[in-house]
């Protein structure tokens, strides 16, 4: 029997954002479901990391000046506005933690607010959540939004991983709001953390008519150990790299070394050594990033005096900017109803055409989420859930084929398909129109396979992974086409072709669309200036 909720206040994603979003809509005293593709507290890539939170007192001076140096490097796409709101609300929300999370403690005696433990962080996130009484349906990934005549949203439909029959057992949730934070693609490139990173968000908001922005801004990298997932880009800070002959390679004066690696990945190995790490930060790493060294000590590597192998690990739109596009300071979409928060929303408002991951981004999923929470409530008060009204489903690719059904396993061939134009270093790094072009053409006919013929499957699991597939298309083909537009290099977005920042391309670009994709320039979105 299918599990059938009203409520005020539907979160989807239990992640940094999702947590955030649904403690602030209970504090403000809604009805609060929140429904997670994994386990609330585990999933997720802040699960895995060190989240650090930009953290500014409340100084005037010192908050104008973190706001111009960030708005100097976003390269005339951010919002300082919008960044000066995320430092006041982190340095007032974070604290609310400590309840729930012990705080390591500075010499001076004064709580270290701003840089967490990551599996503790959520543990402690979900702690906070349940006793502010926020529902959690685990292992329940939405597939769907659900929609009103008007077109506000209306609700959303899943399934339950671990309940009923081989096939899951489907949820409905009806909402007066919905809060969609879901993460953002990392196209799976086995980024630690990331296998539930598909874009099943965007698919879904798309699929309501949201729309995206920013989405070119996807080709962040992060140096690893070959055999390792972990991508915790603090210690390479201190790295030397060598081809297979032992020839160093010129990394430039560049901190950012992703470009000149790449480039020497695809010549061939590429080797690190850490030997310039101080010792002081030596000692203090695994306390730092405790899982940072286990690669190395299984395989009986000494990295800061040997040589170890490395590669190069896309992360997609997680440390990139691009997301779905907000239309208010409440992180609401183009859907009304349908807010978004975190990863899954564009960062482009406050990181412009760089990437945000790290500090900026920890403190976007707090605020974005706390923003859209409140939002949700508020919204809920005025219009009431309306979970009498008729509402209308709106997923297709992976739930309802248009064309005939076919029994053959496309989960597998529509991501690898993906994998194949979104991860060599030379497309997705190293743009060029051609190549854009081809990229482009090859993700339409992987588009038309998943429209027609991509089945929900016979059990959850491939259910689920249907429309995984579905969702991982539509992101590759929105990522593509808004790099093919920007005929320019700007920020993370690199065209060989057009290796120069172009001036007059300084605007967000947005795009959508399922069987035609449009990208055009957002002609509101003029970035304010810090004086």
């Amino acid at each position: 029997m299918a599990l059938q909720i009203e409520t005020d206040v539907l979160v989807i994603g239990g992640g940094l954002a999702g947590c955030w979003a649904a403690i602030a809509a209970a504090e403000a005293g809604a009805d609060v479901i929140l429904a997670d593709k994994g386990y609330c507290g585990t999933s997720g890539v802040t699960a895995t990391a060190g989240p650090n939170h930009w953290w500014v007192p409340p100084d005037a001076e010192k908050r104008t000046q973190a706001v111009r140096d960030r708005n100097n490097r976003a390269l005339g796409l951010a919002d300082p506005r919008w960044m000066a709101r995320i430092i006041d609300t982190t340095w007032r929300t974070l604290p609310t933690l400590a309840d729930y999370y012990q705080h390591s403690i500075t010499d001076g005696g004064v709580p270290h607010y701003q840089s967490l433990r990551g599996p503790e962080y959520l543990r402690a996130l979900r702690r906070y959540a349940e006793v502010r009484g926020v529902r959690i349906l685990d292992h329940s990934p939405a597939l769907e939004l659900l929609l009103h005549a008007d077109g506000a949203v209306a609700g959303a439909r899943g399934l339950r991983r671990q309940e009923g029959p081989p096939t899951g057992r489907d949820w409905t949730v009806r909402a007066a709001g919905v809060v969609v934070a879901t993460g953002g693609c990392a196209f799976l490139s086995k980024l630690l953390g990331s296998r539930n990173n598909t874009g099943d968000g965007h698919l879904m908001a798309a699929e309501a008519g949201a729309r995206l922005s920013g989405m070119e801004f996807s080709t962040y990298h992060t140096v690893a150990e070959r055999h390792s997932t972990q991508t915790r880009s603090a210690p390479y800070a201190f790295a030397d790299y060598f081809d297979a002959e032992g020839r160093e390679i010129d990394t430039g004066a560049d901190p950012d070394v992703t470009l000149p690696i790449a480039r020497a990945l695809l010549a061939g190995p590429v080797y690190a050594t850490l030997a310039r790490m101080p010792a002081d930060l030596r000692a203090i790493l695994p306390q730092i990033q405790p899982a940072i060294l286990l690669p190395f000590q299984r395989q009986g590597i000494d990295p800061f005096t040997q040589r170890f192998a490395i590669t190069l690990h896309g992360e997609g739109t997680v440390r990139g900017t691009g997301g779905l596009r907000l239309t208010d300071e409440d992180c609401q979409t183009d859907v009304p109803g349908l807010y978004a928060a975190g990863d899954a929303a564009t960062r482009e408002l406050i990181a412009g055409a760089v990437s945000g991951g790290g500090a900026q981004n920890s403190a976007w999923a707090l605020s974005s989420g706390t923003w859209a929470g409140q939002a949700v409530v508020r919204l809920a008060r005025v219009r009431g859930r309306r979970a009498r009204e008729v509402a209308e489903a709106t997923g297709g690719a992976g739930l309802r084929p248009a064309g005939t059904p076919d029994a053959a396993d496309l989960n597998g061939q529509l991501a690898e398909g993906v994998r194949a134009e979104m991860l060599p270093y030379d497309k997705i790094l190293f743009r060029r129109a051609p190549v854009l072009t081809r990229s482009l053409d090859t993700l339409d006919g992987l588009w038309r396979v998943a429209r027609d013929h991509l089945t929900p499957g016979a059990d959850a699991t491939s259910r689920v992974r249907a429309r995984e597939a579905a969702a991982l298309v539509a992101c590759a083909r929105w990522t593509t086409a808004t790099a093919l537009l920007r005929t320019e290099s700007r920020g993370l977005h690199r065209r060989e072709d057009a290796a120069a920042l172009d001036p007059g391309q300084a605007h967000r670009l947005l795009s959508g669309g399922l069987d035609r994709v449009w990208v055009t320039p957002d002609a509101t979105a003029a970035s304010a200036q810090v004086a």
